[in-house]
């Protein structure tokens, strides 16, 4: 078969830092997989992998998580004033296209402006790392997960094949996310629609189709219309919890001594969540939309941000409206 071009490549440019060919081993074994597998030329592999720089910063920033933060303030760091009032413009400015993704999608229109307000701060900060250099990094000098950002950086050269990015300029988050919703390469291949209509996908400048995608991303997991993420629990104090990650109905919690101000249906299933603030433990029942949330980031303390600020910017917007 013949070897396809990957793209009419490169402004090449140089760092201060080792070149991935020189410093990693793999690469040439990667290259041989792509040639083999996707028909990428191997001189073109050759010549940006020659020029992929190894990123320590990468490293250090992934095994410093956010998520270890206190639950406060984490939370601070998301749902704050800065967010809600550029999320209301991001909101007003796209109202229409937000209407239309929630119509065919089902998602909220708060939550897809809470992912990207989370994510970018509503693209003003998708990230200053050279993906290239960010996954082969992770791909090559981060066992414990290797395969994973293998997988990433597979995509990431199917992806740029595809829509014709310059390998060497594109740029995201020290994790290899892109663009204004910081969609992972895979997950821009699988879930990345054109929702402006210009028969192009670009969520690296478009933020109608980043919009129609985070939606379509939701939906793909599981998302259910209309119903709950999560609601605040009471717990009392001779209640015995036991596991309390573990799915239940709603009747067992309840038989358990969690409750809440809203009814459900006995048999809907959730999970007991807890988040330590000043007064001691706060509790949450959260459902299946939550944990599709967490689809996008696998944290409790993301998902619980990003519905946290949904709701801040859904009663920011409906008191704007009254007032019009």
């Amino acid at each position: 078969m013949k070897a396809i071009s990957l793209i009419p490549l490169l402004v090449l440019s140089f760092a201060a830092y080792s070149a991935c060919s020189d410093t990693l081993p793999g690469i040439p074994a990667f290259i041989d997989e792509m040639v083999a597998k996707h028909q990428f030329k191997r001189d073109e592999l050759e010549r940006v992998f020659a020029h992929a720089q190894y990123r320590p910063a990468v490293i250090e920033a992934i095994s410093r998580p956010a998520t270890i933060r206190p639950w406060p303030e984490y939370r601070a760091s998301f749902v704050n004033q800065q967010r809600i009032r550029l999320g209301l413009e991001f909101w007003s400015k796209y109202r229409l296209t937000l209407m239309r993704a929630e119509l065919r999608y089902g998602i909220p229109q708060e939550i897809v402006v809470a992912i990207i307000g989370v994510e970018t701060i509503y693209g003003e900060n998708a990230g200053s790392f050279r993906t290239l250099d960010a996954l082969t990094t992770l791909a090559f000098d981060y066992p414990r997960r290797a395969d994973f950002f293998r997988g990433e950086l597979e995509n990431y050269l199917l992806l740029a094949r595809e829509q014709q990015f310059d390998l060497l300029a594109i740029q995201g988050s020290y994790a290899g996310a892109l663009g204004i919703p910081q969609f992972m390469p895979s997950s821009y291949r699988k879930y990345a629609v054109d929702f402006d209509g210009n028969h192009k996908i670009d969520l690296l400048l478009e933020a109608r189709d980043a919009i129609g995608s985070v939606a379509n991303y939701l939906q793909g997991y599981g998302w259910i219309k209309n119903e709950p993420v999560a609601v605040r629990a009471r717990v009392s104090e001779e209640t015995c919890l036991g596991e309390i990650r573990m799915p239940r109905s709603v009747a067992e919690w309840v038989a358990a001594g969690v409750t809440s101000n809203v009814n459900f249906a006995p048999d809907k299933s959730a999970r007991l969540t807890d988040f330590t603030v000043e007064e001691g433990k706060e509790f949450w029942l959260v459902f299946n939309n939550f944990e599709v949330i967490t689809r996008y980031n696998n944290s409790d303390f993301y998902a619980m941000s990003v519905f946290q600020l949904a709701e801040e910017l859904k009663a920011a917007h409906q008191a704007k409206s009254r007032l019009k």
